[in-house]
């Protein structure tokens, strides 16, 4: 079993590389312009320190956090991400099933792999839908209407993606979606014949919310029109929680605050947006500092590790979402992979607040930003 050689969330980006057509794998790991955004968030993650603590009995520990209404079990889910399906056939299920084994939440896309509906149905409630704005607004209201009628109670809005970002390797290896095969792409294929033959053989995973009588949806379409009073019309529409992603602006994070979102998810977009975009783990200690202790703030972008997880605690989260890490576990070794990957980070967080002399994640751990990173 491939599993047995994933011992952190590298192994298992190295099968994913292996196993992928390097089309879907470029989509899946790519960034921004060059990169540079990814590399450096993850770089002053590296840079930050916790501090540990000696004596403090840690023999019990608790990896339960409050979200909302409920505990999750771990101090972790799962981010929404398009086209899930691309990593192996039912990777989306697979996702929705370790939500709702540890009532850890599961961001479902707007353009998933598999329907809104089954998959709060497999997560057992544990998901939470995602969307962005869109054309004039009305497929916009269809979703949100199909999401409250299937049970959701926390909506998430993704607001830093008025245009796709522009990402050289998806474009160099001519990704689209649905795909369009040329000669290179066959290739590709061909040379990856296990999840050739596997994607065939369950057929080309779709953006199943849309099609028939739901609409169809352009993954390129300027989102450029949405504005504040959109946001108002959502906020009086959606009668349980909303959570605004996508934000790095401390003035953004403030009016938000004002305008009765229940919490934000401070990312960019795992750097796949702006390439010179402010690093998101720093914009989170300073939204957290703009807004208080109390308000919710939730984090994605750049985690890698446990360690990564209490990081962002340290400086302000309140809950973490994973992104790549999954998907390159799913791609590497199926749901075998994913409860590989879940349990190191779990095992990761454990150990790391034994370190740290934690029992519990309801006070922050305590980091160390060196000089250099003391700016806003």
């Amino acid at each position: 079993m491939f599993s047995r050689q994933i011992h952190s969330c590298e192994d298992a980006r190295q099968l994913a590389k292996r196993r992928l057509p390097r089309m879907v794998f470029d989509y899946m790991d790519g960034a921004a312009g060059e990169g540079r955004g990814e590399l450096q968030n993850r770089q002053v993650m590296q840079d930050i320190r916790l501090q540990p603590a000696v004596l403090v009995n840690v023999e019990h520990r608790s990896l339960d956090v409050p979200v909302f209404d409920h505990e999750s079990r771990r101090p972790f889910g799962v981010s929404p991400m398009g086209m899930c399906n691309l990593a192996l056939p039912g990777a989306d299920l697979m996702l929705a099933r370790q939500a709702a084994r540890f009532q850890s939440p599961v961001g479902v896309s707007t353009v998933a792999s598999t329907p809104l509906e089954t998959m709060i149905e497999v997560a057992e409630g544990h998901a939470w839908f995602q969307f962005y704005f869109s054309g004039d607004g009305s497929v916009v209201n269809k979703l949100i209407d199909r999401a409250q009628s299937a049970g959701y109670r926390t909506l998430v809005v993704t607001l830093d993606v008025a245009e796709v970002g522009r990402r050289p390797r998806e474009l160099r290896r001519g990704f689209k979606m649905p795909f369009r095969i040329g000669v290179p792409q066959f290739i590709d294929f061909a040379l990856h014949p296990t999840w050739s033959l596997s994607t065939l053989a369950h057929g080309r995973p779709e953006m199943a919310n849309f099609g028939g009588k739901h609409g169809n949806f352009d993954r390129t379409e300027t989102r450029a029109r949405a504005d504040w009073n959109d946001l108002d019309r959502i906020r009086q529409q959606w009668k349980g929680n909303l959570v605004v992603k996508g934000v790095l602006n401390v003035a953004d994070a403030v009016r938000l605050k004002a305008a009765g979102v229940d919490a934000i998810q401070v990312s960019s977009h795992g750097g796949r947006q702006l390439d010179s975009a402010p690093l998101p783990i720093l914009a989170l200690r300073d939204i957290r500092t703009a807004l208080g202790p109390e308000f919710p703030l939730f984090f994605d972008s750049g985690i890698r590790s446990g360690e990564d997880v209490l990081t962002a605690y340290a400086m302000g989260a309140d809950f973490v979402l994973l992104g790549r890490s999954m998907l390159y576990s799913l791609a590497a070794d199926g749901q075998r992979g994913l409860e590989t990957m879940w349990d190191i980070f779990s095992d990761e967080v454990s150990i790391g607040m034994a370190q740290l002399g934690m029992t519990s994640l309801a006070n922050r751990p305590q980091a160390m930003v060196p000089q250099r990173l003391q700016y806003s």
